[in-house]
């Protein structure tokens, strides 16, 4: 009599093959999800690069010319100590105070044109003497800015892309949308967000499943890596320690340290007015 055969103990192939769609289903969702929250963490580093941008410039129009006024006053009473006491040491502090306010090569191009052949523009003599000045134009980009900014990131974001041409086609489009919204041109960000939802749709990455995903996964977090860098760089920045101490009104923190600038600069007058009666 023939013995029954014993049960096979292996997993039937198609359970196999079940198993390895279910495990790549998972990884590819977990990519994704990836994707997306590195572009959210990408839009939040843009949006303070710009802020810092912003401040950083309408720091220097602002209150540029009030720390060149104080080198120079500086300078200016050591002069006159040095002439007073005839004091070789303190010939030698004016002489480096003095140092401090000579022009460095390329001054003119480093802060835009706000220096004149006089030293000071117009506008910085005004703001010196008091009377009014216009204030910087705000190009901090609006909530309606930002709002389209993410989701054109989301749509069209070259990161998404696994084709070398459509990650160009979505670079080139995206770095219009950057230079919309460091303008914070609402305008022509709804425009390019038309531009896009009507161009072609964007080709399905062919994927190799599995290694391809891993392969994926360890990027993304590469690229996080390398965002957290330039973030801690932009936030240990002078500008972005500054920003920190007012994130809801840069603005005002700009208007106390003008007038905490202004009083030094009062004070200083005071002192070389001082030493000039003798």
């Amino acid at each position: 009599m023939t013995e029954p055969a014993e049960p096979d103990e292996q997993t039937p192939p198609d359970d196999e093959h079940a198993r390895a769609d279910s495990g790549a289903e998972r990884l590819e969702r977990a990519v994704r999800a990836a994707e997306q929250a590195l572009i959210e963490f990408e839009v939040a580093v843009e949006t303070f690069r710009i802020e810092v941008d912003n401040f950083s410039r309408l720091h220097h129009q602002r209150l540029g010319p009030m720390y060149s006024r104080l080198d120079e006053l500086d300078a200016l009473i050591a002069e006159a100590r040095a002439e007073q006491t005839g004091d070789p040491e303190d010939k030698r502090r004016a002489d480096e105070a003095r140092a401090l306010v000579m022009p460095m090569p390329g001054v003119e191009e480093l802060f835009g044109g706000w220096l004149d052949s006089d030293g000071l523009s117009p506008e910085a003599a005004d703001m010196l003497t008091g009377r009014p000045v216009s204030p910087p134009p705000r190009v901090r980009p609006s909530e309606e800015a930002r709002k389209l900014y993410r989701e054109l990131a989301r749509m069209a974001h070259p990161d998404l892309a696994q084709e070398e041409h459509e990650s160009d086609r979505r670079s080139a489009f995206i770095a219009r949308v950057n230079i919309a919204y460091a303008s914070g041109d609402v305008e022509a960000l709804t425009a390019l967000k038309a531009e896009w939802e009507a161009g072609p749709a964007p080709e399905e990455p062919r994927r190799s499943r599995t290694e391809e995903l891993y392969a994926r996964l360890e990027w993304l977090a590469q690229r996080k890596e390398l965002l957290v860098s330039v973030a801690k760089q932009l936030e240990d920045g002078a500008i972005g320690q500054m920003l920190k101490l007012a994130p809801g009104d840069p603005d005002r923190l700009l208007e106390e340290i003008a007038e905490e600038l202004l009083a030094r600069v009062a004070e200083k007058e005071t002192t070389l007015a001082e030493l000039a009666r003798g």
